[in-house]
């Protein structure tokens, strides 16, 4: 899909981008992550703007905090509030008194903003565009550069290094699906995603993001048409991923595209399996990981077993 890739940023470092624009890699590398995620710091005529603080790491706050240097931090802003974006949020606003900036309805109660924001709204030189679907509390935020550019910090809704996980019940396909759709009707000369390197001439990317999940779509209906399946199953029938995260975000795609055909009236739901499915055995060692790996395993483990089939 045309994909970028980059070679390991160096850590701790203020990294430019474009004029006025320099991007922190957080050091939370991994499948889920690429290199880490970024956090940007936007020169303003007030003082910084750091848009998505990072995940909860005193020292990446630490590297926020030098590369600002004696310039204020006059904003932080989150696209959303997923905690490998927004964990670093309340060490960052204590350091600096800055206030935090996002969706008026997040989905994390203890991140409720100082300066709420919704569809249109603008502050400092950004706009906010709502685009749930990977994430219902999702802001991207268009931005004038420097130089005229037109711009967009797009989150985790558009990457230029891969596609986003779908996961119910925060994320929804049918929205997902609606937020592509609006993206490419713009027309910004870049995007600047949540993890990997600067995206130029985005809608590209964007439009195959979309065919691509239509296909897949289009690829579960025809599976359906042969016979019900348990989303577990029917995740290890279309994705070839062997590293248990890997499994786990195929299925909660798959299911993010299940419960979109049936609210298109295309699909049923049908009584769950009683049988734990191997991959699902599997990953139930990603509990190990953490509380929060522990509740969604319990989840996934639950909605692993979902059944639906093709309405007649």
């Amino acid at each position: 899909m045309g994909f970028l890739t980059e070679a390991v940023p160096p850590r701790h470092a203020a990294l430019k981008v474009l004029p006025g624009i320099t991007r922190i890699v957080a050091s939370n590398p991994g499948v889920m992550t690429y290199h880490g995620t970024n956090t940007y710091l936007v020169e303003r005529p007030d003082g910084l703007v750091v848009v998505d603080p990072g995940p909860e790491d005193a020292g990446h706050v630490a590297d926020i905090l030098a590369a600002a240097g004696t310039v204020p931090v006059s904003l932080i802003l989150l696209t959303h509030t997923h905690a490998d974006h927004s964990g670093a949020a309340s060490a960052l606003k204590a350091a600096c008194g800055a206030k935090l900036a996002g969706f008026a309805k997040p989905v994390r109660d203890e991140l409720a903003p100082d300066i709420p924001m919704g569809e249109g709204d603008k502050i400092n030189g950004f706009t906010a565009l709502h685009t749930p679907g990977h994430a219902a509390d999702h802001l991207c935020f268009a931005f004038i550069g420097a130089t005229g550019e037109q711009l967009l910090f797009s989150g985790d809704h558009v990457m230029s290094w891969s596609s986003s996980v779908v996961s119910p019940p925060d994320g929804d396909m049918a929205d997902y699906y609606r937020s592509l759709q609006r993206l490419l009707q713009r027309q910004e000369d870049a995007f600047l995603p949540g993890h990997g390197p600067l995206l130029r001439n985005p809608r590209e990317l964007t439009a195959n993001m979309l065919a691509h999940r239509q296909k897949r779509e289009a690829t579960l209906v025809m599976a359906l048409a042969q016979h019900d399946w348990s989303v577990a199953g029917l995740a290890a029938k279309l994705y070839a991923k062997q590293d248990l995260f890997l499994k786990a975000a195929a299925q909660r795609n798959v299911l993010a595209h299940l419960l979109k055909l049936k609210a298109d009236g295309m699909v049923k739901e049908m009584p769950p399996e009683t049988a734990e499915h191997p991959d699902n055995i599997a990953m139930a060692a990603l509990a190990a990981h953490s509380e929060t790996w522990r509740i969604r395993v319990a989840r996934m483990q639950r909605d692993a077993k979902r059944r639906f089939s093709l309405v007649a």
